[in-house]
């Protein structure tokens, strides 16, 4: 190669060069996890299927891409006068029900413990009182929300979008509305809730 070759190789390279460092990534050699490959789910709520027999469409909320939304489920009618209570237990049945596989589709997941079950009403609570096995401090932050959400939404168990909450008795009770940071921030759980 000719010297006037070599120049204007070493020129390009030093533009190339200033142009990499100019990007605002720097080289390391420690390698950096840089998280998960970025979703390529939809989060769109799948439409319910088609009614089969006496149901009502209910709302029920699950986690997709770090945040929560609603997807609604045909949940069979019930015979009979059903009270407040057991309406909040056919809910709650619905968010440990596995989600459909058309939800899965779409990215929806549920953090709601198996473990997890609504507890007898407390004679010495106030009126609509949720208890249940499992303190609400104690859950995953979108498990709450998962349950807040599915429950302040049915205005038939919260006519006003709250819902109280607690533990085991004599645990605290805590009123939970559904927010925008309970429904998108991980975190939300740790300062959610007014007590009662």
């Amino acid at each position: 190669m000719s010297a006037r070759g070599r120049v204007a190789l070493t020129a390009s390279l030093a533009a190339a060069t200033s142009l990499l460092a100019g990007c605002g990534i720097r080289g390391t050699t420690v390698p950096v996890d840089a998280g998960p490959a970025p979703s390529r789910v939809s989060c769109e709520a799948p439409q319910a299927g088609a009614a089969r027999g006496e149901t009502v469409r209910r709302e029920v909320f699950l986690v997709c891409s770090m945040q929560i939304a609603a997807v609604s489920r045909q949940v069979p009618v019930r015979e009979g006068r059903v009270d407040w209570h057991e309406q909040v237990v056919e809910l709650f049945s619905q968010l440990q029900i596995s989600p459909l596989p058309a939800e899965t589709r779409a990215g929806f997941s549920t953090a709601i413990p198996g473990s997890l079950w609504v507890l007898p009403i407390e004679r010495r609570d106030p009126r609509h009182v949720v208890r249940i096995s499992q303190g609400p401090a104690e859950l995953p932050s979108f498990a709450l929300a998962e349950l807040v959400c599915t429950l302040a939404a049915d205005r038939q168990v919260a006519p006003d979008g709250q819902v109280v909450l607690g533990g085991p008795a004599p645990a605290p009770l805590r009123t939970y509305t559904c927010t925008s940071d309970l429904r998108t921030d991980p975190d939300a759980a740790d300062s959610a809730g007014t007590a009662l």
